[in-house]
């Protein structure tokens, strides 16, 4: 893997060959490219695009700032790299207040859905189980992305499940959802929209179970080590704007999310 240093100079390279005449923000702002459907994803033509990417692509242009992406890291080092200010945004964030002492964090561009999910055939077995709690309480493992805030609840449930050996991680939600498949466990958590299009693609009927985790707004996330406060007043001025033209709500429609 390339050493931090040559990922920033080659990112700030691409940024002076994309960069407009006269930049709003303070500089190109750089992200790690994801595989994440129908969020963030790869199209047949070779091009990032999902409904996290283009309301990025789409709320960047119009405060006047510029998107360089580079190729995908895996998402511990993408981490660190961010706290570090090696590159400046990430996609569909959680605001919580330990992340604040690393990131910025812009108003609200949509809300998602954390949920618990079990396969079509077994879903009586576990219909009855109503909260986190009542899963730990019970004997069943849990597949659970491995990086991500999915909820106080889930937070205080993990340690359990873990030192029970019942807390199963995923990189991806294609992982996942193969290990799913594979009887790795017999639930699976996360956002609900990556699920269901992740379940769709393997061909795997899912039902949900009778409760969510989360369902919280998500918001691009700064970082606090290379961007401004400016930047982030003008991204969230290019937010206000779509959303009262209508822009936004077109591109969360085009994907059926709220």
């Amino acid at each position: 893997m390339a050493p931090a240093r040559t990922v920033r100079a080659l990112l700030a390279a691409a940024g002076l060959l994309a960069c407009a005449p006269a930049l709003a923000c303070s500089r190109p702002l750089n992200m790690v490219s994801e595989e994440w459907p129908p969020y963030s994803f790869t199209n047949e033509e070779n091009l990032q695009t999902g409904l996290d990417m283009d309301m990025a692509k789409a709320i960047l242009k119009e405060a006047g700032c510029t998107l360089v992406t580079a190729p995908p890291l895996p998402a511990v080092r993408r981490q660190l790299l961010f706290e570090r200010g090696e590159f400046d945004l990430m996609l569909s964030a959680t605001d919580t207040p330990e992340r604040r002492r690393i990131a910025r964090f812009s108003n609200a561009y949509r809300h998602e859905t954390v949920a618990l999910f079990a396969l079509a055939r077994d879903y009586p077995r576990y219909a009855g189980i109503n909260s986190m709690p009542a899963v730990l309480r019970g004997q069943a493992a849990v597949l659970a992305p491995r990086v991500g805030w999915y909820g106080a609840d889930f937070a205080h449930a993990a340690p359990g499940l873990r030192a029970g050996g019942r807390l199963h991680e995923f990189g991806s939600f294609e992982q996942g959802m193969r290990m799913f498949g594979a009887g790795r466990a017999p639930l699976i958590m996360g956002d609900r929209a990556a699920i269901l299009y992740e379940a769709q693609r393997q061909r795997l009927a899912l039902r949900q179970l009778p409760f969510v985790l989360q369902q919280a707004p998500v918001h691009l996330m700064l970082s606090r080590a290379s961007t401004t406060e400016d930047d982030l007043a003008r991204i969230n001025a290019a937010i206000g704007r779509l959303e009262k033209s209508g822009a936004l709500q077109a591109l969360r429609a085009r994907y059926g999310v709220r």
